[in-house]
């Protein structure tokens, strides 16, 4: 496939994007700062101005194209992951500003130059967890699609307005929009350096509702997105299948849930994060755990 990929210099595209190159997609990453990956190609691009945003979206992605002299493929799907990460980076107006504008423009120029699909993330801040002003417990554990989206900062809820900004687009133009509630993303190398921590005090995982994933079953949850087309607009937790603690599920539910509504029978090292409607709908199999480098 031709993918163009927004944000592909950050913590994650910078292992996802060469894991699609590796698979032998061309592969364009469009950010402020290049990423220098074996079969990557960069193309610097202010995505919050649309005027740049469309000419990438419908220009080359590399010198090779210009061989066949057939003029400018067509991206066959758009990865939208370039944001400002989190709260305080930047002053709240200018997060929600940079966020739901980049992710505008990049959805109507996908949508008005013909490409299928857009696959785009969202964020477990939408569930107003993360990011909440004191501790904010969730509605019921565990924590699935259906929950309510109740953010009040910044990052959230421009997370919620990019999914609505998905849905809209859509429903207009009859594309595949796919929008991932990425949960708590985590790079092989922190396991050593952050689980110790975790494993020693639970609280310090609550306002990520315990979970975590991957850096590398994101990528394979990207991976998945391309690969599985008409599902229309959906919305995906992502996550790890365990919690990102020592303690099981029934000792986090004890300790920090008492008086939640469990929606079903959960058992063992469980996420309270659930990933099951990728696993039914995409064919999602996480494949890493802090507990391969972690031993208790």
């Amino acid at each position: 496939m031709r993918i163009a990929f927004t944000g592909g210099s950050g913590k994650a595209g910078r292992h996802i994007l060469p894991m699609l190159a590796a698979e032998g997609h061309t592969v364009l990453n469009l950010d402020l700062t290049p990423l220098e990956a074996e079969g990557v190609d960069n193309l610097i691009c202010d995505l919050t101005d649309p005027g740049q945003v469309f000419s990438a979206l419908s220009g080359y992605a590399n010198f090779a194209e210009l061989a066949p002299g057939t003029g400018v493929p067509k991206f066959d799907a758009v990865v939208h992951f370039a944001a400002l990460a989190r709260i305080l980076i930047a002053p709240d107006c200018e997060t929600f500003r940079v966020n739901t504008l980049s992710t505008y423009n990049v959805m109507e120029a996908a949508v008005k130059l013909g490409i299928p699909k857009v696959i785009f993330a969202s964020s477990e801040t939408a569930y107003g967890i993360c990011f909440a002003d004191g501790v904010r417990k969730p509605q019921y554990i565990p924590v699935d699609e259906d929950h309510p989206t109740e953010p009040e900062d910044a990052y959230a809820m421009s997370k919620v307005v990019g999914e609505a900004t998905g849905r809209a687009f859509q429903a207009r133009a009859g594309i595949d929009v796919y929008g991932l509630r990425i949960n708590n993303v985590i790079a092989p190398e922190e396991y050593e350096t952050l689980f110790p921590a975790f494993v020693a005090d639970a609280a310090l995982r609550e306002r990520n509702i315990f979970g975590y994933i991957d850096v590398r079953d994101l990528g394979q949850m990207v991976m998945r997105c391309l690969a599985v087309d008409g599902l229309g607009y959906e919305v995906f937790n992502v996550a790890n299948d365990d919690l990102s603690v020592g303690a099981s599920n029934a000792q986090v539910r004890e300790q920090f849930y008492e008086g939640i509504p469990v929606k079903r029978e959960m058992t063992g090292n469980e996420t309270m994060y659930c990933n099951r409607k990728a696993r039914d709908v995409l064919g999602f199999a996480p494949e890493h755990s802090w507990r391969d480098v972690i031993k208790m």
